[in-house]
């Protein structure tokens, strides 16, 4: 009894300093975030070639795969070995190749658009407003105050260009060295990215392995056993939404480049490549991404045609509707299995928390985490008996497993 009571107070007492040993923890970490914040932000800098390379061979190692499989399949059996390294410079070349053929259609659209905005904008805006005073004959007091609004947004035009774009232009040119030295650094990092990404993809099987071996060494067989059947259906979570999403703008660009390429033969439509790009690159952003390409897609169709315009905004949300309901559910489907409110609520999260890298990634993240919580919440219902709760009072037995591997 005496043994007992001690056990107790010892455990008790473990608690109470693990809970205030956390306490003081967790006041240290808010005391010194922004220390914090640029500890993490330089070591991220110095890691910034194993970060770009090791993505670059997550997002490659499924063709990667693919490619493998099919050369190995023409081989002879004493050259399969080469299989591997043949996929890698296969996929290497096909990416060179799709950023190259991306890159020599977009950049002389955007010259061309530049160019063409620069001619026509200043004409529209007069024609604008001497539309619009037009239509005010006879209204001298609105009259007056169109003209004041405009020459209002003229002088602050005027006024922004002296005091804020010029000062940035000069300090922009007196930090060439600067601008230069920070170009040279990611194009450095990006070189070393290339290589890290060959070496990870060559090794992947051999990585792969070691990563197996060191989980069972540190964990019990049955919980090694777990954690690797987690991190499996953590990588079909991603695989399938980032494979899918690609897949899905890809479509979706090919449909709004058909649509576009008919515009042009039926009116003076134009930049039907550079409208088609934006619309689909911006598509791989989950829920906003619709919203992004359109608005400045429209603009410039705005400049040179309003009723353009207006056809290529109906045709966007047709689109969208087909995207949305259709072909995006089918080509994700299983991969995140997460309803339209929690997906605006991850973006929104992730988004807020890191940025732009939150908005692509924070989808997939919340579903692995989304997966974790329900599973979690199953198995208690399970312990205390009270599975009915979760299934409506039925006899269905709700899967705590993950999901598909």
């Amino acid at each position: 009894m005496n043994k007992e009571f001690l056990k107790k107070i010892f455990f008790q007492s473990l608690t109470g300093f693990l809970s205030l040993a956390l306490a003081i923890l967790l006041y240290f970490c808010i005391k010194q975030m922004n220390q914090l914040q640029s500890t993490f932000r330089w070591v991220m800098n110095i890691l910034a070639p194993f970060i770009y390379g090791g993505t670059m061979a997550y997002l490659l190692k499924t063709p990667c795969k693919f490619l493998e499989k099919k050369i190995g399949a023409v081989l002879p059996e004493k050259h399969k070995s080469k299989a591997n390294m043949l996929a890698v410079l296969a996929v290497l070349m096909i990416s060179v190749f799709v950023i190259y053929l991306l890159l020599s259609m977009i950049i002389p659209e955007i010259g061309r658009s530049i160019m063409t905005l620069a001619v026509v904008v200043p004409p529209k805006i007069d024609e604008f407003i001497q539309w619009v005073l037009r239509h005010l004959e006879g209204n001298e007091v609105l009259q007056n105050y169109v003209m004041n609004a405009f020459t209002s947004i003229e002088n602050w035009l005027m006024n922004w260009a002296k005091t804020d774009l010029l000062p940035t232009a000069q300090g922009m040119m007196g930090g060439v060295v600067t601008t230069v030295g920070s170009v040279f650094t990611v194009v450095k990092d990006i070189v070393l990215g290339i290589i890290i990404c060959i070496y990870l993809l060559a090794g992947r099987t051999k990585f792969a392995k070691h990563g197996k071996a060191l989980v069972y060494a540190v964990f019990k067989p049955e919980q090694a056993e777990a954690l690797l059947k987690e991190c499996s259906f953590i990588d079909s979570t991603f695989v399938g939404f980032f494979g899918g999403k690609i897949l899905d703008s890809a479509i979706v660009g090919l449909i709004c480049y058909v649509f576009c390429m008919v515009m042009t033969f039926v009116t003076d439509f134009q930049n039907a490549v550079l409208i088609s790009v934006i619309i689909g690159v911006t598509n791989v952003i989950p829920y906003f991404g619709p919203f992004i390409g359109a608005v400045p897609t429209a603009l410039l169709i705005l400049m040179s045609s309003p009723r353009n315009c207006l056809i290529f905004l109906i045709f966007i949300v047709i689109l969208q509707q087909f995207d949305g309901n259709i072909l995006g559910p089918k080509l994700l489907a299983g991969s995140v299995g997460l309803t339209g409110f929690w997906v605006l609520f991850a973006i929104t999260l992730f988004q807020g928390m890191f940025g732009f890298v939150g908005i692509l990634v924070g989808v997939p993240v919340f579903a692995v985490i989304y997966d974790l919580a329900r599973r979690w919440i199953v198995i208690g219902l399970k312990k205390h008996g009270k599975l009915e709760v979760l299934s409506g009072g039925g006899d269905s037995d709700p899967d705590p497993g993950p999901g598909p591997t």
